[in-house]
């Protein structure tokens, strides 16, 4: 599963900016609508398109790698799928 670190790159820039990221500043400033925004937060595994990924990096001046993981599904969904 893919998963969207948004809360954690708030944080991070909020402390390298030295200032506070509100989610309708980042949605001003990419285009991306706060309500997808707030998803994404609340849902770390939204299914985010290429786009908006790539407005978040170009926003947060980073790498795809540190706005999103993978994490293996759990075991208990494997065996059940089994």
């Amino acid at each position: 599963m893919i998963i969207i670190n948004l809360q954690s790159m708030i944080f991070a820039k909020q402390v390298e900016w030295k200032r506070h990221i509100t989610l309708k500043e980042v949605a001003e400033s990419t285009g991306i609508s706060r309500m997808t925004l707030h998803r994404m937060v609340k849902n770390p595994a939204y299914n985010a398109c290429t786009e908006h990924l790539s407005k978040l990096c170009n926003y947060f001046d980073c790498d795809i790698s540190a706005l999103i993981r993978w994490q293996p599904v759990q075991a208990a969904r494997q065996v059940i799928a089994a």
